[in-house]
């Protein structure tokens, strides 16, 4: 069977695990080459930012070969993931061998400090994207962005849109088409979509930026790119 990994850590957002691991769940129930994990460092439950745990299935030792990762983000946690040497480098070797990687929301900046989006088109939570760009990333505002193996995707839900079209790319669109069906997932939200031209994309970013540095102060290379925004 070929794992599809989802990389956890303590603070992450839940619907950004919840949503993807909900459609490749459901994916693997109809193509059983694939099948769901969840890895943290230990195998021990962390906490995430509703009042509750998830339980991870293995730890990284457990899974060293995943045909997929998927990384979930979050806010000020993710930030200190992104300080995390184990996770980091987990990530680096698993990436090697691995058919796909991918992120939802802030996850992205997990996977560019792990220097693999370096020159790499890819995308992120809104208030992010000057963070992205100076960790390395080429940041494109879509929902999801595929750059060779990469496939990041924005702010929370979009991990769920993301995940469907890398259903598509595991087996096959009509796959895909039945996971969404099963899932009824049709959006419409009850007061339509976002005024984009009224949201300030940029207000969010001295709060990354001063996470970064409270949090990675040990880390200079990744503070010193982020200092002047």
């Amino acid at each position: 069977m070929k794992h599809i990994a989802f990389v956890v850590y303590p603070g992450l957002t839940l619907l950004d695990l919840a949503g993807p691991l909900q459609v490749l769940s459901s994916m693997c129930e109809r193509n059983r080459e694939y099948g769901v994990v969840i890895v943290s460092k230990d195998g021990g439950a962390v906490d995430v930012d509703v009042p509750m745990k998830v339980v991870p299935g293995a730890s990284f030792k457990n899974v060293l070969e995943p045909a997929v990762v998927v990384v979930p983000g979050g806010e000020a946690p993710t930030v200190k993931a992104m300080g995390d040497d184990e996770l980091i480098n987990y990530l680096k070797q698993v990436s090697v061998n691995a058919e796909y990687v991918c992120s939802v929301c802030t996850g992205s900046l997990i996977l560019a400090a792990a220097g693999l989006l370096n020159g790499r088109q890819a995308t992120t939570h809104w208030g992010c994207y000057k963070i992205l760009e100076a960790l390395g990333a080429k940041y494109v505002k879509r929902r999801w962005v595929q750059d060779e193996k990469f496939i990041t995707s924005a702010g929370v839900s979009a991990g769920i849109d993301m995940a469907l079209y890398l259903v598509s790319k595991l087996t096959d669109e009509s796959t895909a088409r039945n996971v969404q069906l099963g899932l009824e997932y049709e959006p419409e939200p009850p007061f339509g979509g976002i005024a984009w031209a009224s949201v300030n994309r940029d207000r969010l970013t001295p709060y990354f930026r001063d996470r970064i540095k409270e949090y990675l102060a040990d880390k200079p290379d990744i503070v010193d790119r982020v200092k002047g925004l």
